[in-house]
């Protein structure tokens, strides 16, 4: 046996007949990684307080950007790696996973089947029309349908979820969530004073909310901002977004098919299964909740968390975001939030208005 040979094996052969074991190589650690997501997610969260309007998700993912563009050393890069890619799947799984914890199958049986017809229409059109604006418009397939559910469904989380069964590249659903943030936090200000316009009562204004914004956190706020003229609007809002977020796990695990069909799969080193492990998790969290052992401490704390994971994630996306990619972003992928925001709207005005009687 040839010296060669010798050195490419773990045992090596002593001169007088010892063999000694050569330690191995020791793993990368997600500590230092890790710190800065969290570090970064502290400073977004905290700019929620102090500034009106912010959201944490979006100053989560500039302030990733701009660390990822200040010319860091190659040594520190490389040791933030690992952490980063952690933060950017791992923790926003389980983000997504603990939304489920704000559902109760109860409350969809208590919106009516009525709401309930017009949140999955609102879902399906949604998706089904952004995803033809898209086409038309040149968007490439992974990115109109990040768009198009993100849009859709329940904002960043939905599209976070949609990544984790297709083969998309980072920087489209950085984009995606930046878009979901901008436009939804738009629609804050522009839903009420449409439904002031369009002489909507603030019961229907508040279906039209959560029926058509984008995230949970902004139809709380544009909840809020209707409460003061009507009580319960907040929660009517709130309970037909849930009503939405209810379909992402059927959503996912059909794109996860249709994917895996056009070759658009996610590409990992083993076969992925065609229903998520984070979305049996948000299922599970959904039943769990459905059983009523929660106490409102529990559930409230879930949320903190889930909050504070995809704030942590947003931030670790952002740092993946490099100066030479974020220029190919164009203009396309904007004039489809647009659309897709009308879109959405749109259909989710014509469905409360029917409930209504109008």
């Amino acid at each position: 046996m040839s010296d060669r040979r010798l050195v490419r094996t773990p045992l090596r052969r002593k001169s007088r007949g010892m063999l000694t074991v050569h330690a191995p190589a020791s793993r990368p650690t997600v500590v230092p990684g890790l710190l800065v997501a969290a570090a970064g997610a502290v400073v977004a969260l905290g700019s929620a307080h102090l500034i009106p309007g912010a959201s944490p998700l979006l100053v989560a993912i500039v302030l990733g950007v701009v660390v990822a563009n200040i010319g860091l050393p190659a040594p520190v890069v490389g040791l933030l790696e690992p952490g980063l890619g952690t933060a950017s799947k791992r923790l926003l799984r389980v983000g997504v996973a603990l939304l489920g914890v704000q559902l109760a199958v109860s409350d969809l049986v208590d919106l009516g089947w009525g709401t309930a017809v017009v949140a999955a229409t609102v879902v399906v059109a949604g998706i089904g029309g952004s995803l033809a604006f898209g086409r038309w418009l040149g968007v490439g397939w992974t990115q109109r349908l990040l768009i198009a559910c993100g849009f859709s469904i329940c904002g960043a989380a939905a599209a976070a979820a949609v990544d984790g069964v297709i083969d998309s590249r980072k920087r489209e659903l950085v984009t995606t969530v930046a878009l979901v943030v901008v436009f939804g936090t738009a629609m804050i200000p522009l839903v009420p004073l449409a439904a002031g316009m369009l002489g909507l009562t603030p019961g229907t204004a508040g279906l039209w909310a959560g029926a058509a914004i984008h995230e949970v956190a902004q139809v709380v706020a544009t909840g809020t901002a209707l409460e003061a003229t009507a009580g319960g609007v907040l929660a009517a809002a709130v309970t037909v977004k849930l009503a939405r977020v209810a379909l992402l796990a059927p959503v996912v695990a059909v794109v996860g098919v249709v994917a895996r069909r056009r070759g658009d799969g996610r590409r990992d080193e083993r076969t992925p299964p065609i229903v998520p492990v984070f979305l049996l998790g948000f299922l599970a969290c959904v039943a769990l909740r459905s059983t009523g052992l929660l106490d409102p401490i529990v559930v409230e704390a879930a949320g903190t968390v889930q909050r504070a994971l995809l704030t942590v994630a947003m931030f670790a996306l952002g740092a993946g975001v490099r100066r030479e990619v974020l220029r190919g972003v164009g203009w396309r992928p904007i004039a489809l939030a647009a659309a897709a925001t009308v879109w959405v709207a749109a259909i989710a005005l014509i469905g409360v208005l029917s409930l209504s009687g109008r």
